[in-house]
C-alpha cells in the first residue's frame, strides 16, 4: 500500500465556495459531465463523492459518537461559528472510531454518483436532522452551511479534465 499523502500540503486544489446545497449538487453534476477527473490526495473521485454521501446521510440518521465531552463543549463554544463560515483546512485525520464510519471504501465513480444523488434528494426532502458529533444540535441552515464548507474542501481535490 502506498504511503498516504499529507493532504494539507497538496498543491493545485481548487478553491470552491458554495452558498447552498444546490451549489454542491450542481458541482457534482458538472464533474459528472467531464471527460475525466483528476483526484488529488489519497482518495479516488468516487471515494470523495461517497464520503459526501455518508455525511449527508449521517446528518439525517445520526453520526457515531467519537468526540469526548470536554472537546465537544470547546468546539461548540469556540469553533462552531468559524467552521460554518470559513473554508475548512485539509489534512485533518479522524479518530479511529470515526474513521470506521466516515471514511469511504474504494468506490467506483458511477456508484458513488448514484448514491450521492439519492442522498442529496433525501437531504432536501427530509426535515429530520441529528446532532453533529462535535457541534451538537444544528439548525437546518447550519447543517446546510456545514455541508457547503465540507463539500468545498473535498470537491476541491477533484480537478476536472475537460
Amino acid at each position: 500500500m502506498a504511503t498516504p499523502i499529507d493532504t494539507g500540503k497538496v498543491k493545485d486544489r481548487r478553491k470552491l465556495r458554495f452558498d447552498s446545497i444546490d451549489d454542491i449538487a450542481a458541482e457534482v453534476e458538472r464533474l459528472a459531465r467531464c471527460k475525466d477527473i483528476k483526484a488529488l490526495g489519497n482518495w479516488s473521485s468516487g471515494q470523495v463523492v461517497e464520503h459526501l454521501t455518508i455525511t449527508l446521510n449521517n446528518s439525517i440518521d445520526g453520526f457515531p459518537s467519537f468526540v469526548p465531552a470536554p472537546l465537544r463543549l470547546f468546539l461548540r463554544l469556540f469553533m462552531k461559528r468559524k467552521i460554518l463560515s470559513r473554508p475548512m483546512s485539509a489534512g485533518l485525520r479522524l479518530p479511529a472510531k470515526a474513521a470506521e464510519h466516515m471514511l469511504p471504501k474504494p468506490t467506483d465513480w458511477d456508484v458513488a454518483l448514484a448514491n450521492f444523488r439519492r442522498a442529496m434528494q433525501r437531504f432536501k426532502s427530509e426535515t429530520r436532522r441529528m446532532p453533529h458529533p462535535a457541534f451538537g444540535p444544528l439548525t437546518s441552515a447550519e447543517w446546510d452551511q456545514l455541508h457547503c464548507r465540507h463539500s468545498e474542501l473535498h470537491l476541491g481535490f477533484l480537478v476536472p479534465v475537460e
